[in-house]
């Protein structure tokens, strides 16, 4: 592996750890994401705490953490498997941040950001496509783990040969997700379903 590749490495999980959720909330005199709603320091539990304009704030700079660094490494040549590599940093700084004690999301908006640098075409089904199963079901984290079970399927389709990147973000966000299965089967997560 190229020293090049290293740093494109190093320097996404470094981006990838800027906790958007909390430096949002800390913005908008909001409760620590991570101590309040879910607990998840992510757009959904923004939206919870502060409504949309946060919560906006917050999803467009996770999206940003992995656009960045991967569009940097697309730029420069890097093969497919070093791009994987360097979306995975991204998403692993933004789960496991290194500045905000290793507490973070759940990296799905830091994924879809790392894909529009590779296929824009793809990036936007995957955002249809959360927004329709969430319209259907009313259900963030059902919404989030139908999108990223599909992206392998829209890589191979649009650009096959970053189907393995897709398999392993997608793998990684899905292990993520791990508690909000369980919830899902007991049917105990949280809807956003008018009472």
């Amino acid at each position: 592996m190229s020293a090049l590749a290293l740093l494109m490495i190093l320097s996404a999980y470094l981006l990838g750890s800027i906790s958007s959720a909390v430096i949002i909330c800390r913005l908008f005199e909001l409760d620590d994401p991570r101590l309040r709603g879910s607990g998840n320091p992510g757009t959904t539990n923004v939206y919870r705490l502060g409504g949309w304009t946060p919560a906006l704030l917050t999803l467009l700079m996770d999206v940003l953490k992995g656009m960045l660094p991967v569009w940097l490494a697309y730029y420069f040549g890097l093969d497919p498997f070093i791009l994987a590599w360097v979306a995975i940093a991204a998403c692993l700084g933004h789960i496991y941040p290194l500045y905000f004690d290793f507490k973070g999301g759940k990296a799905v908006a830091t994924a879809l950001g790392a894909m529009f640098p590779i296929a824009w075409e793809m990036a936007l089904l995957l955002i249809a496509t959360w927004l329709l199963m969430f319209g259907m079901t009313r259900v963030s984290s059902l919404a989030a783990l139908i999108t990223v079970s599909l992206a392998p399927v829209y890589a191979f389709i649009i650009k096959p040969q970053y189907t393995v990147p897709a398999i392993m973000l997608a793998a990684l966000i899905i292990w993520r997700h791990r508690h909000n299965i369980v919830r899902l089967c007991r049917g105990e997560e949280v809807s956003f379903r008018k009472r």
